[in-house]
């Protein structure tokens, strides 16, 4: 959709011109997965798909919400002062919790506001399109109303939505990607300290892209809490024999001399990937600052078998489209990314092999599974933002 189209939708549903656009990206993590919660470091970069508000300020103290993405929800309406959470507004409990969160820190929102959302990321495909709306939203409400709030706050905002407000335990580093993202440039973040460091992918003759597996992540949130149990569960045994207060905190080393004193095999292997994981996302940076593709490719295939093997939340339709990748000629690398049990895979591949790969990929993929993977070809972007300009991202 284009701005013209939106600004027509939103006059359709308010009666009323917008006033302001703004946009937050989608993201993808290149390498490091599950190794947020685990204290150790990720690897993410924001891509130009998204989530787009136009929004208008209100003379009273109603929200109104509408999203073009879930049309069946209808308009989701209610007062600035009553921001509890509610399992009907299904969607709108992202926006409304950031809401609620920045008036609990103290700033001041003195009216209500209209909102039409938009997104463009595919749903249900694990390029974070909830943690999109909440930094959209917390831009948006930071800009509105003026209130000058530290970029780093939202995100730690758009994080505590996640845990306290919907109930999801997840780690900081989808809020991180996209709202500190920067064009053509991944970010190396120690999610223990929230130190980060930009480093630049130069992708001249290679291209990003994104395979959508169209299975929707209906266990994750579920597995998901299950791994972090488990992955605390292997650190307390840990903390037996090494002080540390994360896994993130031990290197490969460290882990073989001591993983005698977890009995259990499942906690082993879980804490394994998590160790080796993040010894994975440090090497990668290395190698990209030397320019050294090949061996970055190198380390997302690993990656994925460890998600496969000793993480165990890939399944048949990621390891089916990553798999295929492998086999392509012109791929440098591919895995799972995100949370898994379904969602997106990742590939780097040359430019002028994109097409056939994508066919290649999409045939095996649809005769193994019975059905049809999507494909995007990928950009890195800017975090969220004000569209200020007439050209949409």
């Amino acid at each position: 959709m284009n701005k013209e189209q939106l600004s027509k939708e939103f006059r359709n549903h308010f009666k009323s011109d917008f006033e302001r656009m703004f946009f937050a990206p989608g993201r993808i993590n290149l390498i490091g997965e599950h190794t947020d919660y685990n204290g150790g470091h990720v690897f993410p970069c924001a891509i130009t798909y998204g989530t787009y508000a136009l929004t208008k300020r209100r003379e009273d103290k109603r929200v109104q919400l509408f999203s073009i993405n879930f049309p069946e929800k209808g308009m989701i309406q209610f007062n600035i002062d009553e921001l509890e959470f509610n399992k009907e507004h299904t969607w709108a409990n992202y926006p409304k919790g950031m809401l609620r969160f920045i008036k609990e820190d103290g700033y001041e929102i003195l009216s209500g506001f209209d909102v039409l959302f938009y997104g463009n990321i595919p749903n249900g495909a694990g390029l974070s399109s909830s943690a999109s709306i909440e930094m959209v939203t917390g831009v948006m409400i930071d800009q509105l109303f003026q209130l000058n709030i530290p970029r780093i706050d939202l995100v730690k905002l758009g994080k505590k939505v996640e845990n306290d407000f919907i109930g999801v335990n997840s780690g900081i580093m989808d809020q991180f990607a996209i709202g500190m993202g920067k064009k053509d440039s991944a970010i190396l973040l120690d999610c223990q300290t929230l130190q980060y460091e930009y480093s630049p992918i130069e992708l001249t003759d290679h291209r990003i892209i994104i395979m959508n597996t169209n299975k929707r992540r209906e266990l994750a949130d579920s597995k998901y809490n299950e791994r972090r149990r488990e992955c605390e569960e292997a650190l307390s045994q840990f903390q037996k024999v090494i002080d540390i207060q994360s896994l993130g905190e031990l290197t490969e080393e460290q882990y073989e001399v001591h993983k005698h004193v977890i009995t259990n095999e499942v906690l082993k292997k879980r804490s394994k990937h998590a160790v080796y994981e993040n010894q994975r996302t440090l090497k990668a940076l290395r190698f990209l600052k030397a320019g050294d593709l090949k061996m970055f490719g190198r380390l997302m295939n690993e990656s994925h078998r460890s998600l496969k093997e000793d993480y165990e939340v890939t399944g048949i339709e990621l390891d089916s489209l990553v798999e295929a990748s492998w086999s392509q000629d012109g791929v440098v690398g591919a895995r799972m990314t995100g949370a898994g049990f379904g969602g997106c895979a990742i590939a780097i591949v040359e430019e002028k092999k994109v097409p056939n790969f994508i066919e290649q990929v999409g045939k095996t993929y649809h005769d193994k599974i019975g059905y049809q993977a999507d494909f995007y070809v990928a950009s890195i972007g800017d975090g969220a933002m004000e569209i200020t300009n007439e050209v949409m991202l």
